[in-house]
C-alpha cells in the first residue's frame, strides 16, 4: 500500500514498532523513482504509545503544513481459547488492536481540520475475522478487535464526515476487511500449526490465500478521489471466504 501511494507522488510516512524498518521497506525506498515526487520516511513508535503516537503525527503533518491520509494497519495476534485468554493480554492486544487505531486516526483528523485540509481520507483495517468465526482458527480477542475496527470506522465517518464553516473538514474514514493473507504474522500462525492452510485454501472460492501486493491498490484507491463518495463502508477483499 505504500508502495502504490509513493508511486502516485505521495510523501509516505511508514509508522511501526521496531527501531529499523525491515528490508521489505528499505528496498522500496531504492527503488522509488524520483520523477514520482513521492518518498518514504520511517518512524519507530509504539501505537501503544498515545503521547509519542501522537507527537509524530503532529510533527509529520508541520513538514509540509498538511496531512492528506491514513491507512492504520497496525496489529499483533494471539491464539489461544477464551477459556484461558489472560485479562492482561486481552488488554493489551486491544491498547494496539483497537485503540492504537483510534487514536492515529483522532490524530491524523486533527491535524486535517488544524490545516484546514479539505476531503482527507482513511482507511482502517479490520479483517474479515471482524465479520466471521474463521474455521479452525481459535482467535477470540483478534476477532473481536477488528470487529470493534469495523464499528469505530462508522462512528468517525459519521462524525467527521460533514465540511465546516472553514472549509476543512469531509474526512472520509472506511475499514479494508481482507482475507487471509501471507504475511509474517500468518507464516509463523502456519508454522506453530494454529493454523491449517489447507482448511484455509479450501474456504476460499479462489482456491488459495492472498498476497500481501494484491491489496496495493485498494489503498490508494480508499485514500484517492477515485472512492471520493465511498465513507463510512467496510470493504471485504476476501477470496470469496465471507460469501459462502
Amino acid at each position: 500500500m505504500a508502495e502504490g501511494l509513493v508511486e502516485a507522488g505521495g510523501m509516505v510516512h511508514c509508522i511501526d514498532i521496531h527501531s529499523e524498518p525491515d528490508a521489505d521497506f528499505t528496498q522500496l525506498k531504492e527503488r522509488i523513482d524520483p520523477k514520482s515526487g513521492g518518498g518514504l520516511e520511517y518512524h519507530e513508535v509504539d501505537v501503544a504509545d498515545t503521547g509519542k503516537l501522537e507527537r509524530v503525527i503532529e510533527n509529520i503533518a508541520a513538514q509540509r503544513k498538511r496531512l492528506d491520509g491514513l491507512i492504520a494497519a497496525a496489529g499483533i495476534q494471539r491464539c489461544e481459547s477464551a477459556l484461558d485468554y489472560p485479562a492482561d493480554k486481552v488488554a493489551e492486544m486491544l491498547a494496539v488492536n483497537y485503540t492504537g487505531v483510534f487514536v492515529s486516526a483522532r490524530a491524523c483528523a486533527r491535524e486535517m481540520y488544524r490545516y484546514k485540509i479539505q476531503g482527507g481520507a482513511m482507511c482502517l483495517i479490520a479483517s474479515m475475522s471482524g465479520s466471521i468465526a474463521n474455521k479452525g482458527f481459535i482467535s477470540p480477542v483478534y476477532n473481536s478487535s477488528k470487529a470493534a475496527v469495523v464499528q469505530l470506522t462508522r462512528n468517525l465517518a459519521m462524525e467527521w464526515g460533514r465540511k465546516r464553516e472553514d472549509g476543512s473538514g469531509g474526512i472520509r474514514v472506511n475499514s479494508l476487511s481482507p482475507g487471509h493473507i501471507l504475511t509474517p504474522m500468518v507464516r509463523k500462525n502456519l508454522e506453530k500449526g494454529e493454523a491449517d492452510r489447507t482448511t484455509w485454501e479450501e474456504n476460499s472460492m479462489l482456491g488459495r490465500i492472498s498476497k500481501p501486493e494484491e491489496y496495493k491498490a485498494v489503498g490508494l484507491f480508499m485514500l484517492s478521489k477515485g472512492s471520493s463518495f465511498m465513507t463510512g463502508s467496510n470493504l471485504i477483499i476476501d477470496g470469496g471466504c465471507t460469501a459462502w
